[in-house]
């Protein structure tokens, strides 16, 4: 597994008479509040642009959060046909609750990736094995949100999955690792009951879409 004035004097015309304009000396009054208009112009700027980066996240902290709440209702709802959708106008609708008592997280995974279920919750990938059944499940979400957790997750901490029949898996995580998005093999099937949780990577970076991806895995506890 392979682990971004030009300076001088100017002229004004009045009634046709041509007067010569006196440059405010620097150490004046007038001078003085020159310089400083730029400055504060720029200091207003760089406190507006941080205010918007500040609300944007916030805003992005707040859905999700109550995205949970609304999925967490539909899944307490699920019944022998699975669950129903969260919101009338979902497309998507929980597969899955995945909890980490060490953690004390517990989150609600959402069938498919698109970016709009992802904005809600993780989500499972299409073609993987159903969380908590045999096979390698692969999980994604992002990493500011709903899996800013796994940073912190260490080798042999458990994992539980439960599934829409209310069937409980437990998974302890064996190994933690930074790959290559194109790394396509975490998605490849596996011989035992196996999870694998994916985000973005480095968990700090500032722009999306990073290069490289950070990978937990876990396998079916025995016992």
């Amino acid at each position: 597994m392979s682990a971004y004035y030009v300076n001088g004097p100017s002229s004004y015309a009045v009634r046709g008479r041509v007067h010569a304009s006196e440059s405010p000396s620097p150490s004046s009054p007038s001078g003085r509040r020159a310089r400083r208009y730029p400055l504060t112009a720029l200091v207003l700027l760089l406190l507006a642009l941080a205010a918007w980066q500040l609300g944007g996240a916030l805003w992005i902290q707040a859905k999700a959060a109550l995205a949970q709440h609304l999925i967490a209702s539909a899944w307490a709802g699920t019944t022998a046909d699975g669950a129903k959708r969260p919101w009338p106008w979902a497309d998507t609708r929980p597969v899955a609750r995945l909890t980490i008592p060490s953690r004390q997280v517990e989150l609600y995974v959402l069938a498919g990736t698109s970016g709009r279920s992802l904005a809600f919750g993780p989500g499972h990938v299409d073609g993987t094995a159903a969380p908590g059944s045999a096979g390698n499940s692969v999980i994604v979400a992002h990493r500011d949100t709903h899996f800013a957790f796994l940073r912190d997750l260490r080798e042999d901490e458990e994992i539980l999955v439960e599934d829409a029949s209310g069937r409980v898996t437990r998974y302890r995580v064996r190994e933690v690792a930074v790959v290559d998005k194109h790394e396509t093999r975490l998605l490849d099937p596996a011989d035992s009951p196996q999870l694998t949780l994916i985000t973005c990577w480095p968990f700090d970076a500032v722009q999306p879409g990073t290069a490289q991806r950070y990978v937990v895995i876990a396998d079916r506890a025995r016992g």
